[in-house]
């Protein structure tokens, strides 16, 4: 009778688990279009979304990632029409796929080793794949991190299977996705060359080939002053916004109280004469291999190193340690001998964990969850539909502004504009001809601070020539923060004089 009530508490727990999962993933696809586009993604729209495969391939050697994901995107966009939803559908699918194989791994992992409950470990390892603020943040993105979390994935349950072809196969698409899955496979072949295992480091070494070809033929743009300008050098503030993407906002007082809760269940929550009474401290070195937790961490040492001379490390950029990270705490977690209060401490922690990631999750998704409804700090699609109809707009980032436009006509919220985005050179040009616009209109999109000196240049050559210009006073930009829009009206003086 106690083993049908253990066996029915635990058929009863896992369709919780699943039902929280499929919470997260659905609403996650419930937002795919309730924020427009941002920057990178519109980036990823101009790349990507082109006729021809060859021109892809030319604009990616002047830019900073490999061709992978763009590829796959492109040809994605050969089956279905080229719109924002398609290019956020394609990672949300990636993001369930990434999720089950984490999982799977999890419990693979937990079966391997007798103190571990492969149930328990596999419930931990969904949630954490499934809900917690990194993988959702990127679930809807049309980036590439997505695909390199499943590839990533993909890669250790090869190893760890000793599956060399599949495991070869995924070294070489994860390097050419993200230089991150370069940097990550470099170390993991140097962490089994180091230990004797010759096959895999050979596969890894040989995997990585072809990435740091296409590195090399990039290299004049990659090693160029301005590429990666933005990312700074290591400190506090890396760590912090690591943890942030990690477990949601206030990420130092969560952190707190997890440790707090692993006190307790360590002085009192660990039933007596068993193993495991250091739940939270260092795991196995076997486990920390056969997960990839080992060379993850080995490559976070060299990265953060290398970033004090050439700063490459990016809190974002380390969405790559989830396919390790999350089993290897899934299993630790699973294999520790609980009593009742230890695991009515572990429910509660899980329980208030959950709760502030369904807020957390989606703060930058969902438009009733903030002041803004913008994604990073972004709001072209705003600025799109207001000058839809204008004839003489302007930006330094005019090419983004046509992409913008071009997924608001594909979504069917504006019509084709008659005259598309002009930069600083199309300005010059209406600046110089003898019959002067009435109107201009100059935007950029982003915080103030950091739209003022690209809008700047353009409002000089504005005034220059007589105008006078303000913040625009447009309804549907008074509650868009990120949306900056300045109006350019001709001075009456001057205005008669050119006439």
């Amino acid at each position: 009778m106690t083993g049908e009530m253990g066996g029915s508490r635990t058929s009863w727990g896992m369709a919780a688990v699943v039902l929280v999962c499929s919470a997260f993933a659905l609403r996650a696809l419930s937002l795919i279009d309730a924020t427009g586009l941002w920057s990178d993604e519109l980036y990823t729209v101009g790349k990507s979304f082109q006729p021809s495969y060859t021109v892809l391939l030319a604009m990616l050697r002047l830019d900073t990632h490999p061709p992978f994901y763009y590829s796959l995107v492109w040809l994605w966009g050969q089956l279905l029409p080229a719109s924002a939803v398609t290019l956020r559908l394609f990672s949300w699918l990636i993001y369930l796929a990434g999720g089950l194989l984490i999982t799977a791994q999890a419990g693979a992992l937990a079966r391997q080793r007798s103190l571990a409950r492969p149930r328990l470990a596999v419930a931990a390892a969904a949630l954490m794949a499934f809900c917690s603020p990194y993988p959702v943040r990127f679930a809807i993105e049309g980036k590439g991190y997505a695909l390199l979390v499943f590839l990533v994935a993909l890669a250790w349950w090869c190893r760890r299977r000793h599956q060399w072809l599949g495991y070869g196969l995924s070294v070489v698409l994860a390097a050419l996705t993200h230089y991150y899955g370069l940097f990550l496979f470099a170390a993991t072949a140097l962490w089994d060359g180091c230990r004797g295992r010759w096959r895999p480091f050979l596969i890894a070494s040989a995997g990585l080939v072809p990435a740091l070809v296409w590195m090399l033929q990039a290299s004049a743009y990659l090693m160029r002053t301005g590429t990666g300008a933005w990312i700074g050098r290591p400190d506090f503030a890396l760590l912090e916004d690591t943890l942030a993407r990690a477990l949601g906002l206030w990420p130092l007082p969560k952190l707190g109280l997890l440790l707090l809760v692993a006190v307790l269940i360590a002085r009192s929550g660990l039933q007596a004469n068993k193993p495991g009474r250091q739940p939270f401290g260092l795991a196995s070195l076997d486990l920390a291999d056969a997960s990839g937790l080992a060379p993850s961490v080995l490559m976070v040492f060299g990265v953060v190193v290398i970033s004090f001379w050439k700063p490459l490390a990016f809190s974002r950029y380390f969405v790559v340690l989830l396919p390790a990270l999350i089993p290897w705490l899934a299993v630790r977690l699973a294999a520790l001998p609980l009593t009742l209060r230890g695991r009515g401490w572990v429910a509660v922690a899980a329980a208030a964990l959950l709760i502030t990631w369904w807020w957390h999750s989606f703060r930058e998704l969902d438009p009733a969850l903030n002041s803004h409804g913008a994604r990073e700090a972004d709001q072209f699609h705003l600025v799109s539909r207001v000058l839809a109809k204008e004839p003489h707009r302007f930006s330094r980032r005019e090419r983004l502004f046509n992409l913008s436009d071009r997924m608001e006509v594909a979504a069917g919220r504006m019509l084709e504009p008659k005259h598309s985005w002009g930069g600083a050179s199309e300005l010059d040009q209406v600046l110089s001809s003898d019959a002067l616009p009435d109107t201009l209109w100059l935007a950029d999109s982003g915080p103030a601070a950091g739209t003022r000196p690209r809008l700047k240049v353009l409002l000089r050559r504005a005034q220059m020539v007589g105008y006078r210009c303000q913040k625009a006073e447009v309804a549907d930009l008074g509650a868009a923060p990120y949306a900056q829009v300045q109006q350019c009206q001709l001075a009456a003086p001057l205005h008669s004089e050119r006439r």
